[in-house]
């Protein structure tokens, strides 16, 4: 009798964030690549492209304007979105590849 493999769950959803982005930052987790291209070649990570769309994990404040008020992001946790290709910083929290950048950089929010 074999055994079967234990069901891989998904534990990126499960952990927790630790992160606040502050003022008008945002950050997102990165879509993965594509490894298979639609002719079924296998692509090397060398010349995979990154993605340049996203979920967006954790929001700041708001951007402050000169007279001290604050202006809420446009976009919310959750939201799937399109950024500029050489947005924000990548860093890496924990097994999660991450981007952190202003709202700015952000061209579309995905319906």
């Amino acid at each position: 009798m074999a055994k079967k493999k234990p069901e891989k769950s998904d534990k990126k959803d499960a952990e927790p964030l630790n992160i606040q982005p502050i003022g008008d930052r945002v950050v997102v987790e990165r879509e993965s690549a594509e490894e298979v291209t639609t002719g079924g070649i296998v692509l090397p990570d060398t010349a995979k492209d990154k993605p340049a769309r996203g979920t967006v994990l954790a929001v700041g404040e708001g951007r402050l304007l000169k007279n001290g008020n604050r202006v809420p992001l446009q976009v919310g946790v959750g939201d799937r979105v399109v950024f500029s290709s050489y947005a924000g910083d990548e860093f890496k929290l924990g097994d999660r590849q991450l981007v952190l950048m202003r709202e700015e950089d952000i061209l579309a929010i995905l319906t």
